[in-house]
């Protein structure tokens, strides 16, 4: 065994005894639309003292952080995004309602004196506030004489001595105090009954509480500083919260909620138990596949596959990845897109022991490896760049996605380069591998490549009539969406989607009907899967859903919110415009790194072939009526990280080609590249689709959706690559002047005219 390979079987076996020990001592960090629970985006508003900006947002940040603490939520998650927004996550919390009750509210408390009876004239006056008492008659304030920061501790009590009730026990900071004794001594001036005897507690401009300074207390003498207590008509709960909002202390800003999402624990757990299977279904599936086609080396190929998913796991829990339902997607579609390196290697592999009679197993092992080499880094780098899109431009679980997909990437690399070299590259040495051909799989061409060279079909002696179907595609794909139009997602729109499950079934016309009984008549009503129901609104607060579901009850009886997802309309129009920016950076970047790495006209037809696939994924969704949301985003991007990545494989074919033969024509040489890929395309192509098709089948409602984008893209992108990018570049060729590519200097070759490649095993030895 050679240095080069002992070093890598002993990485190998470092790094995967290493992700053993994580998968088997650490837990995964799951995202709450998997354990269960309710994830809001708080946007932070600009007040009369304070702007919105990263540090105020911290402080608010920190105040929500206290509030929350104090409402007993099971380890929350509280992080800024950009400069003025909040996610809060709060695990097990399936109605919202309470929690975003005292997380929105600004719980602004401030302390006035009572200047006499106010009237509706006074309204808006800056001398003071006019605000109505607890009876509702309007008192004229003056300005705040103290607030709420001045307050050190808050508790709810129920006073039955006094008959008082459910009252809130203050106890003031000791600068706080003292101006609460002056307030307290001024208004004690007044006579007793006379409305400037009392001191009024404003929370949110709301009077909670305007009690009247006891005539026992003197003027000018005030109640002493060590605690007050506010009166009103407070049940047990409002007294807590009440206190719970003083204790936590005043937001420094405002906040909106403009994202609200809900996930009940069954569907979480329903998505684990269906990813699962589809991932150990799938995965068997590629692996009988890879094995049956490359028979040993694709077994060891397999174990790779398996060793792969061993550490992209590792390495998401040792990150502290959260893994959301998106995210649990992109690992399990990893899994099938990671054998596409290994496949490209064996095809190469398999070109060299053919094109080079008595060339033995190890040295043709080697040369496919190495001549593999630049596709696998192109393809995985436009993969990768897909993935960084995903993370910086999309939000929530697409990010989540972002990042599986990217280490999901990374690990297939080491799986392929390290691990799968090292395992066939021990094999090779053997010689009962080497003399039987129906062993190692890599010394018989393949049946498709035997096909393929027994018809050498001529596809590109016109290449306008591909563009022409190409354009065909397109037109329908555009009449799609101009007529049956995109159902763009809550996320896009703005408003509210909640799924129920109900004990009894109920369709959706009565649902409709109860629903329109119960004022909600502009509810979109559809069928969720499993008897669920999915209802889509407009503007609807929690207050407003309770209600809703209180009408669906009486139809269905047990009623229970599986999903709920709200969001403000000025996040859909950030997120719309967000997924538009994505779609274009993706383009440019893509355009960039192909017009660096080939030829402009290479690079051209490669983004053509990106925005065929785009139109025609949007176009097949707007023909099924399916629903355009983050996570066909999600799967867009994925799609077009694809595309590229087999338009990659073919031009990075062509320019080996060609450089080897630069007085052929372009035409020729693009033909012979796509035959010699074609293998590798169908068996990397299988390798996903057996995942996809699990997923599609196994993965339930929640990732039905994404799994059919998924479908329909590689499908399509698997055509694009090479009927619309190669002749786009033909065409774009018959107009450029720049000349063929130099070839290809390969390692080991010696300098000069005429140098021969020599063999790596090759010592140059003579006898």
């Amino acid at each position: 065994m050679t240095r080069a390979t002992t070093v890598r079987a002993v990485l190998a076996a470092a790094v995967l005894l290493v992700s053993v020990l994580i998968t088997l001592t650490m837990s995964p960090r799951l995202g709450l639309d998997l354990q269960g629970g309710t994830r809001m985006v708080l946007q932070a508003k600009d007040s009369a003292t304070a702007k919105a900006d990263r540090e105020s947002t911290d402080r608010t940040l920190e105040v929500l952080r206290r509030r929350i603490d104090s409402l007993g939520v099971a380890e929350p998650t509280l992080t800024r995004s950009g400069e003025d927004r909040i996610i809060v996550e709060l695990p097990d919390v399936q109605d919202p309602r309470k929690a975003a009750e005292v997380i929105g509210r600004t719980a602004q408390l401030s302390f006035h004196a009572v200047r006499g009876p106010g009237t509706e004239q006074e309204k808006g006056k800056a001398a003071g506030l006019t605000l109505p008492d607890e009876e509702g008659r309007l008192l004229a304030l003056g300005q705040a004489r103290l607030t709420g920061a001045g307050v050190k501790d808050a508790g709810a009590s129920f006073d039955a001595q006094q008959g008082a009730g459910w009252t809130v026990d203050l106890d003031f900071h000791k600068e706080a105090g003292r101006d609460w004794t002056r307030l307290t001594g001024e208004a004690a001036c007044h006579p007793a009954q006379d409305e400037r005897r009392r001191v009024a507690i404003v929370l949110d401009d709301r009077v909670i509480s305007s009690p009247q300074v006891a005539p026992s207390v003197g003027c000018n003498v005030g109640l002493p500083s060590g605690s007050t207590q506010i009166t009103g008509s407070f049940g047990a709960d409002e007294a807590r919260d009440l206190a719970l909002l003083i204790k936590g202390g005043a937001l420094p800003l405002p906040v909106e909620i403009v994202e609200q999402r809900t996930v009940g624990p069954t569907l979480g757990a329903a998505a684990i138990d269906a990813s699962a299977r589809a991932a150990l279904i799938g995965a068997a599936a590629t692996a009988l596949f890879i094995t049956f086609v490359y028979r040993l080396f694709g077994a060891l190929a397999a174990t790779a596959l398996a060793a792969y998913g061993v550490i992209s796991y590792a390495a998401l829990v040792a990150l502290g990845v959260t893994l959301t339902l998106p995210g649990l997607a992109g690992f399990v579609l990893a899994i099938g897109m990671a054998v596409d390196a290994n496949v490209l290697v064996f095809e190469r592999a398999r070109e060299e022991y053919a094109q080079r009679s008595g060339r033995s197993l190890r040295s043709a092992m080697t040369a496919g490896f190495r001549n593999a080499w630049s596709a696998v880094a192109d393809s995985n780098v436009t993969t990768l760049i897909a993935a960084g899109l995903l993370f910086f431009l999309g939000s929530g679980p697409v990010k989540g996605f972002g990042v599986t997909l990217a280490i999901g990437v990374l690990a297939s690399m080491f799986s392929a380069l390290v691990i799968a070299r090292a395992l066939t590259e021990i094999a090779s040495r053997s010689r009962f591998v080497g003399d039987y051909r129906g062993v190692n799989g890599i010394a018989r061409p393949g049946r498709v490549r035997t096909w393929l060279a027994r018809r050498d079909p001529q596809l590109f002696r016109s290449p306008r009539r591909w563009l022409l179907i190409s354009t065909v595609l397109i037109a329908v794909a555009g009449v799609g969406i101009v007529v049956r139009g995109v159902d763009l997602g809550v996320e896009f729109t703005g408003g509210r989607l909640v799924e129920y499950s109900t004990s009894r079934p109920v369709d959706v016309e009565t649902a409709r009907t109860v629903l329109a009984g119960a004022g909600f008549g502009d509810a979109e009503v559809t069928t969720a899967g499993a008897g669920d129901l999915s209802v889509r609104t407009g503007d609807l607060d929690n207050h407003e859903e309770h209600a809703l579901r209180a009408a669906l009850a009486e139809a269905g009886g047990d009623t229970t919110k599986v999903r709920d997802e709200l969001i403000g309309p000025s996040l859909g129009d950030e997120l719309r415009r967000n997924a538009l920016i994505a779609l274009a950076v993706a383009v440019l970047v893509q355009l960039a790194y192909l017009a660096i790495r080939f030829r402009w006209t290479f690079a051209l037809a490669s983004v053509a072939a990106l925005v065929h696939d785009v139109i025609l994924l949007v176009g097949a969704f707007a023909w099924l009526g399916r629903t355009v949301d983050g996570i066909f985003l999600a799967a867009l991007l994925t799609v077009i990280g694809y595309s590229v990545n087999d338009s990659v494989v073919v031009f990075d074919r062509v320019r080996e080609l060609w450089g080897k033969a630069r007085r052929e024509s372009v035409t020729t040489i693009a033909n012979r590249a796509v035959l010699q890929t074609v293998p590798r395309t169908v068996n990397t192509g299988m390798g996903a689709l057996f995942i996809l098709a699990a997923l599609a089948v196994l993965g339930g409602d929640s990732l039905e959706d994404f799994a059919l984008a998924l479908l329909i893209g590689i499908c399509v992108g698997t055509y694009s690559s090479v009927l619309t990018a190669v002749p786009v570049a033909l065409t774009l060729e018959k107009r450029a002047k720049t000349p063929p590519p130099a070839r290809k200097r390969a390692s080991g070759r010696t300098s000069g005219a005429g140098a021969k490649r020599r063999d790596p095993l090759d010592n140059g030895a003579r006898v």
